[in-house]
């Protein structure tokens, strides 16, 4: 859906970014090994910074997800998103059950020299094997039930809910 796991500048160490500026088939081919961990097959929905995730965005999204998992061919899905909504998208896709649905994000965008962007879509794929039928956000390096996450937004990290 964009987000700075999807962001680029003109250079890898400049300090501003546009976020939503890299495509979901340019971020999967940045993994090393991705297409080893599963049958991959990227989606575009949408291709916006965090901040203009909008109820419209989310009600396609969650449409379209619906669909896909419809299909005997699809095991689960993974979802590229701006971290300032993630947990909120994350809530709204509760509802769909049945698979697998991980969430992941960057704190540095996909087109930075130190971006955790790769390491993130590659761990969220991963999940995809381990994790039961339901939500999940990926982040930091680890696994987060959907309902028992938040955003720490003065450590700007993911951490679970008491």
């Amino acid at each position: 859906t964009g987000g700075t796991i999807a962001g680029a500048a003109a250079t890898g160490t400049q300090a501003g970014y546009k976020s939503g500026a890299v495509t979901i088939d340019s971020m999967l081919a940045a993994v090393p090994g991705i297409s080893d961990l599963a049958d991959i097959k990227g989606e575009q929905i949408s291709n916006v910074g965090s901040q203009d995730m909008s109820f419209e965005i989310m009600l396609t999204l969650a449409k379209r997800i619906n669909q896909l998992l419809a299909t005997p061919q699809v095991d689960g899905i993974v979802v590229t998103h701006g971290t300032d909504t993630m947990t909120e998208t994350a809530r709204a896709l509760a509802g769909i059950t049945g698979k697998t649905i991980v969430l992941t994000g960057a704190l540095e965008p996909a087109r930075f020299i130190d971006s955790d962007a790769p390491f993130n879509l590659g761990m969220a794929v991963a999940a995809l094997q381990t994790c039961a039928a339901g939500v999940y956000i990926v982040m930091n390096g680890h696994v987060f039930a959907a309902a028992q996450v938040r955003k720490n937004r003065e450590t700007n990290t993911f951490e679970a809910l008491d």
